[in-house]
């Protein structure tokens, strides 16, 4: 097929990876303008402009799709279809009207559950027992679109939005690659019962809570894993949580109940956590046994709760 794909981070990187693999004629890519990022704040390509790049695709970065002449570039393509995945534009219905087979959207979720931006997180905080990816017809409400495709697997108790990422990212791929050699496919319209929004996630939310239940507390650090981390805060500072699981134990929210050469274990409002992996502001992540060399704790410690 004849396609424009639009797409920024690593996830949409990976489909675009797959469909170009396929033997699909990727005619253009629309990503998001380049962002200053690391220490130097230098300007950055999206993942996805390194992939179309490596593979000699045209790529178009506009800042916004309302113009005529964006229009009228995407229209001088002649795609079939675009295929979108955490682009980070909106798509007027121009733009979504003008591909034969329209616009088809990758999205991290088992819809209408975690519509919107942070599917990965907010299932892992919801305490969601699966999730997977749903290839979605476009049109203009957020994610509200009828489903071609989807797939699902569970999540682990280890399972951070890292790892779900990654999986997501290698299933969407697979599903986009499926979809596109099928098209015209039935869709399905989503169901008017279930629907929650996924909502960006803000720094705020990773201050830690020690009053709520461990399970909560473990769900947060690893949906926050690896942006922006849990944050905890002990003597002042603020120390970041990277891994951790729920533990027998019980005491005052946030006080030190045992220490060992692998774990912390902190009292929670219900049960307690063991910490593994933590990491203070302007260090590195660190083992239990290596963050403790340089900053000692002690049990009766107790971390304070959020301002």
């Amino acid at each position: 097929m004849r396609l424009i794909f639009a797409g920024t981070p690593e996830f949409a990187g990976r489909a675009l990876q797959a469909v170009v693999a396929a033997g699909h004629q990727v005619a253009l890519v629309l990503t998001q303008p380049d962002r200053p990022a690391g220490r130097g704040m230098a300007l950055q390509p999206s993942a996805v402009k390194k992939v179309a790049l490596a593979h000699g695709i045209e790529v178009f970065q506009p800042p916004t799709l309302k113009d005529a002449e964006v229009r009228a570039k995407l229209a001088a393509v002649g795609a079939e279809v675009m295929v979108v995945a955490a682009y980070g534009l909106i798509l007027p219905q121009a733009v979504l009207d003008m591909p034969r087979f329209g616009c088809i959207n990758i999205h991290g979720s088992l819809l209408p559950r975690w519509r919107g931006a942070a599917p990965i997180q907010r299932a892992l905080l919801a305490g969601d027992a699966e999730t997977g990816v749903c290839i979605m017809q476009m049109e203009a409400g957020l994610d509200t679109g009828p489903v071609l495709l989807r797939g699902a697997f569970p999540i682990t108790a280890s399972d951070t939005t890292a790892t779900l990422h990654d999986r997501l990212a290698e299933l969407g791929a697979g599903l986009i690659v499926e979809a596109l050699g099928r098209l015209p496919l039935p869709a399905a319209p989503q169901a008017a019962e279930g629907v929650t929004y996924a909502q960006k996630i803000e720094k705020a939310e990773a201050l830690i809570d020690w009053t709520k239940s461990a399970a909560e507390v473990d769900r947060r650090v690893r949906a926050f894993n690896p942006f922006p981390g849990a944050q905890a805060q002990f003597d002042g500072q603020t120390v970041k949580l990277w891994q951790a699981a729920p533990a027998d134990g019980d005491g005052e929210p946030g006080t030190v109940l045992a220490i060992d050469r692998k774990r912390i274990v902190v009292a929670c409002g219900e049960g307690a956590l063991a910490v593994c992996e933590l990491q203070k502001a302007g260090g590195k992540r660190l083992p239990v046994q290596q963050f403790l060399a340089g900053h000692p704790l002690k049990v009766g410690d107790r971390f304070a709760r959020p301002v």
